[in-house]
């Protein structure tokens, strides 16, 4: 539940236009330095106000801190693999300076340590921390509104074109990341994406293998934070997916690959764009396939193979289990064979 203190910023920061932003300034006009006379401004002449930096932040107040808090750690967690964030911060709570007495290591987190999550487009740079110990606050700082195709000039068209962008990117982060807490899709919906299907309109929608490892790069990089501000084109994921994937990876498969998560209702197009982004059901699937390979399918794969040194078997309880189990087989095999 948020406090009168926000509820009051919050209505101050909805109220606020770009006419106010000329009436600041022209209040203040006569009193600084400027070449225009009194005859130049008769004249027409004057100053015509720009957007140097516009900032739209998100403050979500938790009626139980320590519920939030644990929320967002859990978010910095999960994320560290999933999402891609470009930046994960550490703010430390003091100024380190040359002569700073003390040890700085690297301990994930101690107290006077707050994360911060952090991404990046173009000028712009999308960040997210735990405030104060009671608000989840997201804020998107846009340093060149041309990023968006949006004009620099103060008035109130821009203005309420970058409150738009603005606010759109703070809610789908918060969205992405509830969507990721959610449950995993339901079985009907996990069989619909891993095997071929048939859209309402009849196209074919080919499979989407869980454990390919094609699909599974290709989902890995779906799941970017850095997608919620402007979503992906074909070239940027042909670069996303050549990092994952030791094979090569061309525009052509990266057409097909859009054309069959768009079939299965993973992703969509942005209007009048050739940008995509990820769906509520998409992100959800990706998640659950990135998390199931990369923490549970590939470690546990990796201990069973019988290459691994029988002193770091040791160390694992999975690994002994399989050995043991492996070593039983054999001997009831071979006994079965003496016997016949």
């Amino acid at each position: 539940m948020a406090s009168a203190g926000a509820l009051i910023r919050q209505l101050f920061s909805a109220r606020l236009r770009s006419n106010a932003v000329h009436t600041f300034f022209w209040r203040w006009f006569h009193r600084l330095p400027s070449p225009f006379t009194s005859d130049d401004l008769q004249a027409g002449y004057a100053y015509e106000l720009a957007f140097r930096q516009f900032e739209v932040s998100d403050t979500r107040v938790f009626d139980r801190p320590q519920t939030g808090r644990a929320f967002f750690e859990g978010v910095i967690r999960d994320h560290l693999d999933v999402g891609r964030p470009d930046h994960v911060v550490l703010i430390f709570d003091r100024k380190v300076m040359p002569r700073t007495p003390g040890r700085f290591t690297t301990r994930v987190v101690t107290r006077g340590v707050d994360p911060q999550l952090s991404c990046t487009y173009k000028s712009s740079r999308l960040k997210q921390y735990f405030k104060l110990g009671k608000a989840l606050r997201t804020e998107l700082v846009i340093g060149d509104t041309r990023d968006f195709g949006i004009g620099r000039r103060v008035c109130a068209m821009n203005w309420n074109a970058l409150r738009a962008v603005g606010d759109s990117a703070n809610r789908r982060l918060c969205d992405a990341e509830a969507q990721t807490a959610r449950p995993a899709p339901d079985i009907v919906t996990l069989t619909h994406v891993t095997r071929p299907s048939t859209t309402n309109d009849g196209l074919h929608a080919p499979a989407l293998a869980f454990g390919d490892p094609r699909v599974m790069a290709l989902l890995t990089c779906l799941v970017h934070f850095s997608h919620l501000l402007a979503g992906f084109t074909n070239r940027q994921l042909v670069e996303l997916v050549t990092s994952l994937w030791d094979q090569p990876y061309s525009s052509r498969q990266a057409t097909y690959d859009l054309r069959r998560l768009r079939r299965k209702g993973l992703i969509t197009r942005l209007p009048r764009s050739q940008r995509y982004q990820l769906t509520g059901l998409g992100r959800r699937v990706a998640v659950l396939f990135t998390k199931a390979h990369g923490r549970v399918l590939a470690p546990g794969l990796a201990l069973l193979d019988p290459v691994v040194p029988p002193d770091l078997a040791q160390r694992s309880p999975l690994a002994r289990a399989w050995r043991q189990f492996d070593l039983a087989l054999n001997q009831f095999v071979d006994a079965q064979l003496l016997a016949a």
